[in-house]
């Protein structure tokens, strides 16, 4: 049984949400080891206690549960079954759990070699943004053997509060497919709503307010549609990574014989904003498209 006195924690992807996920699991007394291709935002979790290591080979030979949160399938895909990756050096016996939104075909492969090797795998992506990251609140979204799943969730509840097995593996990157596909046409109308509120010569903070208690609530209009007024644009999540998910939820879409106009409308919507050079910001910056600021 995994608890923390024999426990040791690799940690691969250290960015806006990884650095905060990686830290609520520090505070609560696991030992921590960190990999970041970028070593500097790591710095700040190495100040707190962990150990950086400066391969991925280095931290899953020495760690007994890994998780990767990277940016895109490819980078999943290199750390898992590149030379020096994952599959190649962990132990048998050893956790791997991958918290990226990638594809659930890849989480599929990923269980497979794993269980070939045997290592324990499952597919856990988030939701929540970096706000749900730092405050340790996320949603956590399972795909794999329940087994595995009841062995982790300690783990998982020191960085989560909605934390469910969705399935086997695969069923975690479907539902945040699903998560991804609800959210892409809220932001649409998140964004409208508020230049519509400007356009009125309306005080959005005050039409805010009232509309975020009612039928049009939403995490997005709560949450981002404040920095939206305030010209926030920075990254709870990138604009890029968002894209990248609107595409494997429509090549699943498609795979399926299903029809997502609204999926298709904020994909192209965002294709533009990041033409514009806005690839970088955070998803509320699609206000900045609608509102003819970009």
């Amino acid at each position: 049984m995994l608890n923390k006195d024999n426990t040791v924690i690799g940690f691969i992807g250290t960015g806006v949400m990884g650095r905060s996920m990686a830290g609520h699991l520090l505070k609560a007394g696991y030992s921590l080891i960190v990999y970041n291709r970028t070593k500097s935002r790591s710095e700040e979790l190495i100040a707190q206690g962990a150990v950086w290591k400066d391969t991925v080979a280095e931290v899953v030979s020495q760690a007994n549960v890994v998780i990767t949160m990277v940016g895109y399938p490819k980078d999943v895909e290199e750390i898992y079954f590149g030379h020096d990756g994952i599959i190649s050096n962990a132990k048998a016996g050893t956790y791997v759990i991958d918290m990226t939104t990638s594809t659930p075909s890849l989480a599929r492969r990923i269980y497979s070699e794993s269980k070939n090797n045997g290592i324990y795998a499952v597919d856990a992506p988030v939701s929540g943004g970096d706000i749900g990251a730092r405050e340790a609140r996320l949603a956590i979204m399972v795909g794999g053997d329940a087994s595995a799943f009841e062995a982790l969730l300690p783990i998982f509840q020191i960085i989560g509060k909605n934390i469910q097995l969705q399935g086997d593996s695969g069923a975690g990157q479907h539902t945040k497919m699903c998560n991804q596909i609800a959210i892409a046409s809220n932001m649409i109308g998140v964004c409208e709503a508020i230049v519509y509120a400007e356009r009125a010569g309306l005080d959005p903070d005050t039409v805010l307010k009232s509309i975020e208690t009612g039928a049009a609530g939403s995490w997005s209009l709560s949450n981002l549609g404040p920095r939206m007024i305030n010209g926030n644009f920075e990254p709870g999540f990138y604009v890029k990574h968002f894209i990248k998910d609107m595409g494997i939820a429509l090549d699943a879409a498609k795979e399926m014989g299903l029809l997502t106009p609204g999926l298709e409308l904020a994909k192209s919507l965002y294709d533009e904003l990041a033409s514009k050079g806005e690839e970088n910001s955070g998803t509320q910056a699609l206000y900045k498209l609608l509102a003819g600021k970009v």
